[in-house]
């Protein structure tokens, strides 16, 4: 029996959602391969979160000490290391975020481990893995085949799988000291601030209004956000509307913004680049707008409607007088 290790990515007391996810994908592989499921945990003394992730593994390695309550990627790659040379697991899932890229690559050098990166998809053939990742802005999707070796890293994309909890798991916690002879860390955790953070808060909204560069100048967006006013949603946007000012960086949906989980989602005028569809993985109901018939957003769609925006939203206002 072998063993599949889970990198658990948290902040300010919260577990983040792409650890779900990799949950998610870990429990499968692990069911079609027998293996143990393992959640490496680098925190601080008696994180609120350990009892979440004792149900979504088998086993969870804990790392308790105040210089790894913040995230430092010189002590994870540095403590993962040891972890993977002890326990020789299969694979090691990490999330692809500014935390997994950190280490990421560091880890598959001093560990000898192949690593792909950025992937949407894990399948195991013959015994060894397959990563499939996107290319050429997701228009396709290619199928990766590793090298020979022992065991293998992947960093997974945000928004992949599920947040949903897998399998029964009672997880057997097993505490370790952080080393003496580790080595002490080129970097220091100052302080967490949030670029997202401003006068609305997208992620606790049940309906939004959001627009792409579809809306084409500044001066339409207010035509967007009277709709959104008049329906009682807040407006939110994807990052084309963010990098030309048209909107504030906290309006942003995406894997570089925030991540949403409305009762419904309009889309006016989105593409839907894969970054724009990773933070609307867990919309309840996604409403598409777009006069291209061939945007990918309508592949996530719920449902679709290939009309200029600009007409659909005054029909809308009109039925909200």
């Amino acid at each position: 029996m072998g063993e599949i290790f889970v990198v658990v990515e948290h902040r300010k007391g919260e577990v983040r959602e792409i650890t779900y996810q990799l949950f998610w994908k870990a429990n499968e592989l692990c069911q079609k391969l027998s293996h143990t499921l393992t959640a490496v945990l680098l925190g601080g003394k008696n994180e609120p979160f350990l009892d979440e992730i004792k149900e979504r593994a088998d086993k969870v390695i804990v790392f308790e000490d105040e210089r790894v309550k913040h995230f430092n990627g010189d002590f994870y790659k540095e403590l993962l290391v040891r972890l993977i040379q002890e326990h020789r697991p299969f694979l090691t899932l990490i999330g692809h975020t500014p935390w997994g890229m950190d280490f990421a690559p560091s880890l598959s050098i001093k560990t000898g481990y192949p690593l792909a990166t950025d992937c949407v998809d894990i399948l195991v053939e013959n015994g060894r893995p397959r990563a499939v990742r996107q290319i050429y802005t997701g228009k396709i999707f290619s199928r990766v085949a590793f090298k020979d070796s022992e065991g293998y890293l992947v960093t997974v994309r945000s928004g992949a799988f599920p947040i949903d909890k897998a399998g029964e798991h009672k997880g057997e916690v097993v505490k370790k000291d952080l080393p003496e002879d580790l080595p002490e860390a080129r970097r220091q955790f100052m302080a967490f601030e949030d670029t997202g953070a401003g006068a609305i808060d997208i992620t606790q909204a049940d309906l939004l209004v959001s627009i792409g560069r579809g809306v084409g100048e500044a001066d339409k967006v207010p035509i967007m956000q009277e709709l959104a006013d008049a329906m009682g949603a807040v407006l939110s946007c994807s990052r084309p509307v963010v990098d030309k000012n048209w909107l504030p960086k906290y309006h942003q949906v995406g894997t570089s913004g925030k991540s949403v989980k409305p009762k419904v989602y309009l889309a006016f005028g989105i593409s839907g680049a894969f970054q724009h569809v990773a933070g609307i993985s867990g919309a309840g109901c996604v409403i598409a707008v777009n006069k291209d018939k061939k945007a990918p957003i309508f592949r996530v769609a719920d449902y679709g409607v290939v009309e200029d925006l600009f007409k659909v939203a005054e029909a809308l206002k009109g039925k909200m007088g």
